[in-house]
């Protein structure tokens, strides 16, 4: 089988418009028509969709899937079925109606492509690779997009927003008990966004724990209506140099010292947990979620992908497949499905 064609002569090269905007960044697999084929034939079809650049999104509407058919379900992005269909592995999505979750995948992929694309591949890679390297493997990557015409667009629609004032308080609080240090983001007006000025000063506050033999424990949670709403949008779009954006992203890092401590450290989501939120609590040894909690990857429809780690936190608490789910749709998960899914440890 020609490496640019898939099984049953579906097309997987990626193709590309006069604009150079990808063609055809999303091709759908019916794996339900292929149960029935050899062993052999469907170890091919997987390695072809296993190298496919674009995304291969697999759909399976019988009860149970065949067990025949593994190999291609670990190969595709994902794959979408019914909600009762087992799933041992988490390469299965469950969706209540299979045409309509495809419907707005489809729009979700169409929106921003080039992000999409780039996000699938990262996810990809994320399963192969240390922390630091998936972490300068997203930073390259989100460093290229905020150069690209997805997030231009984005901006543009966004239209000017208004420079937030300055915050009269530290945007991180610390407090020492015994062994245990205590850090809350502290900008509740901004439902705890993540602006440089707090980056800096969360990064200050690990540093203390990391560089303290006696802090034993450490619990990250936020003050006000929600734990974090992501990256200060107000600051988004302020960088002219992708070269410095990425090195920025690598050299000043909370959440590399989260992952180096994860053993120690307690993330208490509530409220919002968005973008960055979601992608620094992955890191965390153990995340627990108040009944208020949400969660949610919007980069993607930004013309991003993750740039706090989430290509490599989330993956490797919730499998590559459910990650991409999340980031390609930008959908919100409820704490029953996050717990579900080992996005975080326990209800509170």
């Amino acid at each position: 089988m020609p490496s640019a064609l898939g099984p049953d002569g579906i097309d997987l090269e990626l193709t590309f418009g006069a604009t150079g905007e990808p063609a055809r960044p999303l091709v759908v697999l019916p794996f339900d028509e292929w149960t029935d084929r050899p062993a052999e034939w469907i170890a091919t079809a997987a390695e072809a969709v296993r190298c496919a650049l674009p995304l291969t999104v697999g759909v399976l509407r019988r009860r149970p899937p065949d067990t025949r058919l593994a190999p291609l379900l670990a190969a595709a992005t994902f794959t979408l079925t019914p909600p009762d269909n087992p799933d041992t592995a988490g390469e299965l999505i469950h969706l209540p109606d299979l045409d309509e979750g495809l419907t707005n995948l489809r729009t979700a992929v169409a929106h921003s492509p080039r992000a999409a694309l780039a996000c699938g591949r990262l996810l990809r890679q994320a399963e192969r690779l240390g922390t630091d390297e998936g972490l300068a493997a997203e930073a390259a990557v989100y460093s290229m997009l905020l150069s690209g015409p997805e997030f231009a667009r984005w901006l543009n629609d966004r239209g000017d927003v208004p420079t937030p004032p300055v915050p009269s308080a530290p945007l991180v609080l610390l407090e020492r008990t015994g062994g245990g240090l205590s850090i809350a983001l502290n900008h509740p007006d901004r439902r705890n966004a993540i602006s440089f000025a707090m980056r800096e000063e969360l990064l200050a506050a690990l540093e203390v724990a990391e560089l303290d033999p006696s802090v034993t424990e450490v619990c990250i949670h936020g003050s006000g209506p929600a734990f974090c709403s992501g990256g200060d949008l107000a600051e988004f779009g302020t960088s002219t140099d992708p070269t410095t954006a990425y090195l920025v992203r690598l050299a000043r890092a909370p959440w590399r010292i989260v992952d180096r401590l994860a053993e120690r450290v307690t993330v208490r989501t509530h409220g919002a947990c968005i973008g960055a939120g979601v992608e620094m609590a992955a890191f965390a040894g153990r995340v627990t979620a108040a009944p208020s909690a949400y969660f949610a990857l919007p980069e993607v429809g930004m013309g991003l992908v993750p740039g706090a780690g989430g290509t490599v936190s989330v993956t490797r608490r919730i499998g590559r497949w459910r990650a991409g789910w999340l980031m390609l749709t930008g959908k919100r998960l409820d704490v029953a499905t996050a717990l579900r899914w080992g996005l975080v440890d326990a209800a509170e």
